[in-house]
């Protein structure tokens, strides 16, 4: 009888399909570049939360050796009201970090956060992420979150946002409806075409040829945080946050066109068991395929943890950013796997 975790690592590389492109990963592989030491990372947690912190929502570019992380970055002030912030720190070798830096204004009423991916377009870089209005400084975003690109020529200065009117161009702004959580990824088979993947409840993908007029296409079960790869000649990989109530996990999606969608494989929770800081859920899992990249070689899995009660308990305090890696997206590694306890 064939091994059971062989037999399932078997079936999910039969299901994503062979070697990845790297379009939205890094710009060149670099052979001057240091080899990434895996080992020399003490700790799965990246930048760890407590009563007045939470860093959620990670995406990472890498960029010359450098990789730019950028997350929503949560501040409880004395009076106990909380900011959403976007912010970014950048590290060379996974290791050492810098302090955040906050590049969103103090504003309840836009809160933009939610970074979801940073891709390259006509020599710009871009970032999507969206705005999380608490105007009554409520827990979650009200019913005017939107989302939004800015751009950028150096990855750390960003311009003006532009709102993204993902429902069409005929749609005004306070008729679209409560939009989070975007991800934009190049059509594999026009490449002048881009989606933008978003959440309303649902996965919804609308699609451009300019990034500023979009055409809604359709909408699909899943949950939130999309992130999507293009895996070999046909497919497409889809990373989603289970949500609703007690979702946990980062489950996988496959699809050849868009429109047909496979689930694959089983939920991912990496070592949540032995994490108490990441006990309540395991989500927003952001994945970067490296594997082609000499200095890196693998798939980065960077997510964000809460714990040990869940959402319902901690939402904006306590979240920590984490780390993982993996070969082939069946095996997954992170510092101290095996050890019985990580703690916060």
């Amino acid at each position: 009888m064939q091994n059971p975790i062989l037999a399932r690592r078997n079936f999910l590389r039969s299901a994503v399909g062979g070697i990845a492109t790297l379009s939205l990963a890094t710009c060149k592989t670099d052979n001057s570049l240091p080899k990434i030491n895996f080992e020399a990372i003490r700790s799965p947690i990246l930048f760890k939360g407590d009563a007045a912190t939470a860093f959620r929502d990670p995406t990472v570019v890498y960029d010359g050796g450098v990789f730019w992380l950028y997350y929503s970055y949560i501040l409880h002030e004395l009076d106990g009201r909380a900011y959403n912030y976007t912010a970014y720190s950048t590290s060379r070798d996974l290791v050492d970090w810098t302090e955040p830096h906050i590049f969103t204004p103090r504003d309840e009423r836009l809160n933009y956060c939610a970074p979801g991916n940073v891709i390259r377009y006509e020599g710009e870089w871009i970032l999507c992420l969206q705005t999380y209005p608490t105007p009554n400084f409520q827990r979650s975003g009200s019913e005017d979150c939107r989302i939004w690109i800015r751009r950028s020529k150096n990855l750390a200065d960003w311009g003006e946002p532009e709102l993204l009117k993902v429902r069409g161009p005929e749609v005004a702004l306070e008729n679209m409806g409560r939009i989070i959580d975007p991800y934009l990824i190049q059509d594999k088979h026009e490449p002048e075409k881009w989606w933008c993947f978003f959440d309303d409840n649902a996965v919804n993908m609308s699609f451009s040829y300019d990034l500023n007029t979009w055409t809604y296409f359709d909408r699909i079960p899943g949950g939130e945080n999309v992130c999507v790869l293009t895996e070999g000649r046909d497919d497409y990989l889809m990373f989603h946050s289970i949500n609703g109530h007690g979702g946990n996990g980062i489950a996988m999606k496959r699809s050849r066109d868009l429109k047909a969608w496979e689930d694959i494989g089983s939920p991912i929770t990496l070592g949540q068991q032995s994490w108490p800081w990441a006990q309540g859920r395991i989500t927003a899992g952001f994945v970067l395929d490296l594997r082609e990249e000499l200095s890196v070689g693998k798939y980065l899995m960077f997510f964000h943890g809460t714990g040990p009660e869940d959402e319902s308990v901690i939402f904006n305090t306590h979240a920590c950013l984490g780390i993982a890696w993996s070969d082939d997206l069946v095996t997954w590694d992170w510092p101290g796997k095996g050890a019985s306890i990580v703690a916060m």
